[in-house]
């Protein structure tokens, strides 16, 4: 079956509701959601989303901030553009009825989370990114120019390959002209083909054994792109966030925001000894790379599985009303985090790497487009400061809007795009086969690409995935096509997009830190 649209947008988060949300009012818009719609990294989103809109704050300290957390790897440029754009984007949101928490002055109640040096967090409680989702995605309900497709996965991208036209990473000029989809109801591959094609797929956390990331965070997007010859960088910074709840077999593992640090709370180890000024200055408050670092270093030295968030010193008071969701969670575990202290342990968390874009979001494949954790912009460098993710995305994708509308205003349909071939293929019943080369992939990355890497540990990463990749391989090439194995192929390939540009990469620079490197 084939479908026909203007846009074709991949993802539902607030990188591809709020550009969908735009593009919508120039033409027909396709927008595909691989499980429900608000299933997404963005409704997981706690602390907030960093912007100036305070008179104590200016551009050039949140540009600054962001600098450094990036280890002098940022594009100073987009930087910039995307910090100045922050006030205007916030407005946008606070337009649609985007409900920030305030103060009783009406001010904003803003939360400062580390590596800022000032208060410039805006947030919904702890749900600040489920409130983002709720008031764009009842828009983009509302919009008639949209047609929102849930349980819709999109398998590959389409490019001239798929006209016979061979094309590898040098090819100047490969174009995008839509994508095949698995319908999960139908249980069918579908021809989306689309004048454009804005990949909004997030990240990539379930390369991992533990992950604040829900459990679509495959890194679909990026697979899909580096299969067909775009440019992906940068996929070395995994961000891991310093504190996620310890308790062993829950996934995704429960985010403890970085605002509860902000707040007063104190990391400790077991022995109940604070440690965070042997490793930095800025204590509890140093961006999240030095802080998951301690964190790992701290378990090493004891031998411990988790160290402790000490919360004691916030009050009661504060923790209702800024922290509900935690407070609840912690509590239905037998926690009272007023009184006692919390295990936390670091979680793969976000990537800074991805598919590459320019200012306007636009990949090396002609008529695609990227926004939001799949995407590689410059503005992360080798680190993320906390809160800027929601930020990129609003900016990169209202960037990518304006230059989608003209595109589309000179691009024809290319109707000669063949349907999936399935010829030849049968059902695999042996899901074990997929169920456990996935929990090899994650133990694989886990134990040998996390916090701290070295050259033994990435060898033998890339070796034993290697193994997997190939039996993977000749699964699908004979096998119906379902998500779990559509899934597990993307993420071996994110893996070894990881571990090849961490064996690349010769000096310790923000998330990557490699014991070998001096």
């Amino acid at each position: 079956m084939k479908r026909v649209t203007d846009f074709l947008v991949i993802g539902t988060g607030i990188a591809g509701l709020s550009y969908a949300l735009k593009v919508a009012d120039y033409g027909g818009v396709l927008l595909v959601a691989k499980s429900l719609a608000d299933e997404g990294s963005t409704n997981y989103a706690q602390g907030g989303i960093a912007a100036v809109v305070d008179a104590l704050d200016s551009y050039e300290k949140h540009i600054k901030d962001t600098l450094i957390a990036g280890d002098g790897l940022c594009d100073e440029e987009v930087v910039r553009f995307t910090i100045e754009d922050s006030t205007e984007r916030i407005k946008e949101l606070v337009g649609y009825g985007a409900q920030f928490d305030r103060k009783r002055s009406g001010e904003f109640d803003l939360a400062r989370e580390g590596g800022h040096s000032e208060h410039r967090v805006l947030h919904h409680k702890d749900r600040t990114g489920q409130e983002i989702e709720r008031i764009l995605l009842e828009k983009v309900r509302q919009h008639p120019n949209i047609s929102l497709l849930e349980n819709h996965f999109a398998i590959d991208i389409i490019t001239q390959h798929h006209l016979g036209v061979e094309v590898n990473h040098r090819t100047p000029d490969i174009r995008c002209y839509g994508a095949y989809v698995l319908d999960l109801k139908e249980n069918r591959i579908d021809t989306f083909l689309a004048k454009t094609t804005m990949l909004a797929t997030g990240g990539n956390g379930n390369v991992y054994a533990t992950t604040t990331n829900p459990i679509v965070a495959t890194g679909d997007g990026v697979a899909m792109v580096h299969r067909a010859k775009g440019t992906v960088r940068n996929m070395e910074f995994i961000q891991f966030h310093p504190t996620s709840l310890y308790n062993p077999g829950e996934k995704p593992s429960f985010l403890i925001s970085e605002a509860v640090r902000g707040a007063g709370a104190r990391l400790c180890n077991l022995k109940t000894e604070y440690f965070m000024a042997k490793y930095d200055k800025r204590l509890e408050l140093a961006p999240r790379d030095i802080v998951a670092r301690a964190i790992d270093n701290e378990m090493k030295i004891t031998g411990d599985d988790h160290v402790y968030l000490d919360c004691r010193g916030i009050s009661k008071y504060t923790l209702l009303q800024h922290f509900p969701t935690i407070y609840a969670k912690c509590l239905s575990t037998g926690i009272d985090i007023s009184k006692e202290l919390l295990p936390v342990v670091p979680a793969a968390h976000y990537s800074c790497g991805g598919i590459v874009v320019d200012e306007n979001a636009c990949t090396s494949i002609e008529r695609l487009y990227a926004s939001g954790e799949c995407s590689c912009t410059g503005l992360h460098g080798a680190n993320r400061l906390a809160s800027n993710s929601l930020l990129e995305a609003l900016v990169f994708s209202h960037r990518a809007y304006l230059h989608a509308v003209e595109v589309v205003r000179d691009t024809e349909i290319c109707s000669d795009i063949p349907e999936w071939n399935s010829e030849g293929m049968v059902l695999n019943e042996e899901m074990i086969l997929i169920t456990q080369s996935l929990k090899e992939v994650q133990t694989i990355m886990s134990s040998y690409v996390g916090i701290v890497r070295s050259n033994l540990r990435l060898k033998r990463a890339f070796d034993r995935l290697a193994i997997i990749h190939r039996e993977t391989e000749a699964l699908y090439n004979r096998s119906v096509h379902s998500v779990a194995l559509a899934e597990l192929r993307n993420l071996i390939k994110i893996g070894y997009l990881i571990i090849t540009m961490s064996m690349e990469r010769r000096e310790n620079r923000g998330l990557h830190y490699n014991v070998d490197n001096r």
